[in-house]
This record gives C-alpha cells, structure tokens and sequence, in this order.
C-alpha cells in the first residue's frame, strides 16, 4: 500500500501544477509554522491544516483525473465535479489562512 501511495504523491507532483505550487509552499509553511508558532499545540495546528490543504489537493486530483477518465466529453456532471473538487481546495486554503491568523495574532 506505502508504494501506491508514493506512486500517487509522484502522480501529482509530475502532472498538477497546483499540488507542485502548493508542495513548494510547505517548504516555506513548515519551517515558519515552527518559528512562529509558540506552543507545541500552536505548531501542530499550523502545520495540520496545512497537510489538510494537500490532502484536499490530492483528492480533488482524483476526482478530476476520473472524470477525464471517463469521457473526453464536456457534461454538466462532470464539470459540476471539477468545480465542487475546486471549491473544497478553495475553503481548505481559507480555513489555513484563517487559522494561522487567528493563532498568530489572536
């Protein structure tokens, strides 16, 4: 199972360039989350909705990758779930923004 999954995280790294950009963002993330944050907790939430960010990622990833699996053909249906996929990168990026405002300045 370990090799499926590094087969997938190199499956997205090699063929999304929003899982690349947000990759390279970690490494800017993980080291601030431990500079900044003051308490072990402090870290652990820093970086924790920041892994829920590329988990929202990898499975919107997914999602796109089946539905241009199944046909080539522009639906309704499948368009529908692209943007939903979308959309739940979109709050995971505004609930990481959040959080580290409201535990760095709050």
């Amino acid at each position: 199972a370990a090799g499926f999954s590094w087969q997938g995280l190199r499956a997205a790294f090699r063929h999304e360039a929003a899982f690349r950009q947000e990759l390279f963002a970690t490494l800017v993330i993980v080291p601030l989350a431990f500079w900044l944050g003051d308490t072990g907790l402090e870290r652990a939430i820093l970086l924790a909705v920041w892994l829920l960010v590329l988990i929202t990622e990898l499975l919107n990833s997914g999602i796109e990758a089946v539905v241009d699996r199944i046909s080539d053909e522009r639906h309704e249906l499948a368009g529908r779930a692209k943007d939903i996929g979308s959309a739940a990168v979109l709050v995971a990026l505004i609930n990481a923004a959040a959080v580290w405002a409201l535990v760095l300045w709050g």
